[in-house]
């Protein structure tokens, strides 16, 4: 009798969809603050995430993708939009576009999948235990760019002087810089701190790196440098190593990253999502961080910048780019 009634409940067991209204499929919002092309990678990642826990689009679920191309302010525009469509829950990215979206919503589910520093940005209450109407994934950058620094001076013992890209706008690059100088200070480093608060502010901001004599380079994560191929193409320009928490930084040129994987934490995104259709506040749901941080060095960028990469620092890099 026992085995009996644990076959009919497997069989009766609800299917993702079935939390819905009779007839209507779940709805998820994504909030892209990058251009589609940009955005590829980590859209592929968080659909197979949702593959691998049973949905099927245009099945039992309907996903809804808006691109900021960079435009922060467009953000709230973008949530307002997904929000009139009826959509369950909201997939964002950093900590500004999560508190661009709540600020349009307090009751519409909200899952980062890469913030900062999420509790000091106001997005959660604790970790452990998030409160409100958002939850998701920390990307933990704010606090790898004094290891950012150290790789820098590995590569180039001699450097003196770094260039830091920094949005002021962006609570975890306000962490993120406060990180940086206090390793700075450890390994006698000056940094050259120039702002940039929108895309369109590259070329002039490099321009500027020029006059300040950087040796390096160290990019701060933030929408606003999404267009990170632009970006890896200048520092080879400007003859500059850099670093940056995002792989697609060195798969596009530039000479090292550093970072999580940030098409892992929209696969692992999907799981939230899960829950959250499933019946599960997102008060309830621990906020998670990363598992796996990646070494990727760019020996073609090296070579193109005449820098022989130290046989230390190569043993250590996940992966090499030839």
């Amino acid at each position: 009798m026992i085995a009996l009634a644990l076959v009919l409940a497997a069989l009766v067991r609800p299917s993702p969809a079935e939390a819905q209204p009779t007839g209507r499929l779940p709805r998820v919002g994504v909030i892209w603050e990058t251009s589609a092309t940009t955005a590829s990678p980590a859209r592929t990642a968080f659909r197979q995430g949702l593959r691998e826990l049973g949905y099927t689009e245009g099945q039992n679920i309907l996903v809804e993708d808006r691109h900021a191309g960079g435009r922060l302010d467009q953000i709230s525009t973008l949530a307002a939009e997904l929000i009139a469509l009826g959509v369950d829950v909201l997939v964002v990215g950093g900590t500004i576009a999560a508190r661009s979206t709540k600020a349009v919503t307090s009751t519409i589910p909200i899952v980062f999948t890469q913030a900062g520093d999420p509790v000091s940005s106001g997005l959660v209450a604790s970790l452990a235990r998030p409160g409100g109407n958002a939850t998701g994934l920390s990307n933990l950058t704010s606090e790898l760019s004094g290891k950012q620094l150290e790789i820098l001076k590995a590569a180039r013992p001699q450097v003196s002087r770094i260039g830091v890209l920094y949005n002021p706008v962006n609570p975890a690059n306000r962490v993120a810089l406060a990180e940086a100088r206090a390793s700075a200070r450890t390994l006698a480093l000056e940094l050259q701190v120039l702002e940039i608060r929108q895309p369109n502010e590259l070329a002039r901001t490099f321009s500027l790196l020029k006059t300040r004599g950087v040796d390096a380079l160290l990019v701060l994560s933030d929408p606003v440098l999404a267009p990170i191929y632009d970006v890896a193409k200048l520092t080879i320009q400007s003859r500059l190593p850099a670093i940056s928490a995002n792989r697609a930084f060195a798969e596009a040129g530039g000479l090292f990253s550093y970072g999580p994987s940030f098409p892992e934490n929209f696969r692992r995104a999907a799981s939230y999502v899960d829950k959250i259709l499933k019946g599960v506040r997102p008060a309830d749901l621990p906020v998670q961080q990363p598992t796996k941080f990646e070494f990727v060095i760019n020996t073609g960028a090296a070579k193109a910048l005449g820098l022989t990469i130290p046989p230390s620092l190569l043993a250590r890099a996940d992966e090499v780019i030839q």
